[in-house]
């Protein structure tokens, strides 16, 4: 089973195209219909790239080998069928005992009571083994329903040939000197006035689906979506009105391709390998294709800028168990498998992925590509918070990312003024969480 990474860059835009376009074709086995040995044998449904699956293969043998007589069946499919068809078999009674969901779309999972409540196997320990904003990222109404397998995150990728000819000598090599949003827009204005016409200085990656990326800048800027209590608005604000002024300033200003917005069909990875850009944001799962594609020029990492504070997109996955599992004990002690240090190192080194634990941030793990900045991705993913992690697996998120994607369009492209674009997303956010 193979996937394209740009599918999952897609995330809720996919997930919704799925469900209009794919049914429940194309899929085989539920957790109570796969004819194993009861209650040793677990189903688990996932989707992944080549090196995630032999990740899941390598941990699932540990485990058994761990666990005599335990069975896993783990049942590949494509990301764009997935949840689709795990929405169908836990209407109709035949969801496998385990499956993996990403941290933007487990809310609705565990909002409507379909996960295993996870609090009596994961105690107050066992959560602080893992970085906050991620442990956050499973939780409902302060219980754990699932276990932060991997995270991903976005970070500079820049061309050293242009930074030389630009003149530009240095990029930040750590959080703490990290570019702020002027020195990070001074530097643009410099590539802008050494490149040609055709060429721009940067590309960022909020296209397809990816719109809620816009948000790290509203983080920065420490600004909210949601008020404190996620019941309503709270983007229209000083923060806000600085953020989208910020962002819209890349278009108005020739700083990104015009055709570059978040309703773009060109990712921002492919417009970088094409060297049509100096710089583009990117996730870390990436950097395999990148590397194998771009061959006419050097190129290196740096962080995502700051304002206020750092902040950058959640991205990444969780690994859950579905509330009827018939063997709940197992399924747990599978997570927990699962999120061992030594099983989480080899899964994140394999498939190019980020640890949740807080005892791996600081350890180098055996990156199979870019050894030398995968560093970067790992770090920069501390900049996310707990607060900001609550609001993007707000269940009222799905129902957001549609008017967020298309005001945001307009804000970018058609020139609609800051207030108006503000106004439209709170209303948005106001009828979804009220």
């Amino acid at each position: 089973m193979t996937i394209s990474r740009r599918q999952i860059l897609g995330g809720a835009g996919l997930l919704a195209a799925a469900a209009a376009l794919n049914g429940c074709a194309g899929f085989s086995g539920g957790g109570n219909n796969n004819g194993g040995d009861g209650d040793n044998t677990l189903s688990f449904t996932t989707w992944g790239s080549p090196a995630e699956e032999e990740g899941f293969r390598r941990g699932i043998d540990a485990f058994k080998a761990a666990n005599s007589g335990v069975e896993v069946e783990l049942n590949l499919v494509p990301y764009e069928q997935i949840f689709t068809n795990i929405d169908a078999q836990l209407q109709a009674g035949t969801a496998p005992d385990l499956f993996r969901v990403d941290y933007g779309t487990i809310g609705a999972y565990s909002s409507q009571d379909q996960l295993l409540d996870l609090s009596t196997y994961f105690d107050t320990a066992a959560g602080e083994e893992f970085l906050p904003s991620m442990w956050q990222a499973i939780q409902f109404e302060g219980k754990p329903f699932g276990v932060p397998h991997q995270t991903d995150t976005s970070a500079i990728v820049y061309r050293t040939d242009l930074f030389e000819q630009a003149g530009i000598t240095s990029v930040p090599d750590s959080l703490d000197s990290a570019w702020t949003w002027d020195e990070f827009r001074a530097v643009a204005e410099q590539l802008r006035g050494s490149l040609p016409d055709e060429l721009y200085p940067f590309v960022y990656n909020w296209q397809l689906g990816g719109s809620p990326r816009w948000l790290s800048w509203l983080f920065q800027a420490d600004g909210r979506l949601f008020n404190e209590d996620l019941t309503a608005s709270a983007i229209e604000s000083d923060a806000g009105m600085k953020a989208l002024a910020f962002t819209q300033g890349f278009f108005t200003d020739n700083l990104v391709p015009p055709s570059s917005s978040v309703k773009s069909s060109t990712y921002a990875d492919d417009a970088f390998s094409a060297g049509t850009t100096a710089m583009a944001f990117v996730g870390n799962f990436v950097l395999p294709s990148l590397d194998a594609d771009i061959t006419d020029f050097k190129w290196g990492a740096t962080y995502m800028p700051r304002d206020e504070r750092g902040a950058s997109d959640l991205g990444g996955n969780a690994l859950v168990a579905t509330k009827n599992a018939r063997n709940p004990e197992l399924a747990a002690e599978f997570l927990k498998f699962m999120t061992q240090p030594e099983q989480m190192s080899d899964f994140c080194a394999r498939a190019m992925e980020l640890p949740t634990l807080k005892s791996l941030v600081d350890t180098e793990l055996d990156y199979q590509t870019r050894p030398d900045i995968a560093g970067i991705f790992v770090e920069q993913a501390t900049t996310i918070e707990p607060s900001d992690v609550e609001q993007l697996t707000s269940p009222a998120m799905a129902t957001i990312n549609p008017t967020l994607r298309d005001q945001l369009e307009a804000a970018f492209t058609q020139g609609q003024p800051v207030e108006e674009t503000l106004a439209k997303i709170a209303a948005a956010v106001d009828e979804a969480a009220g």
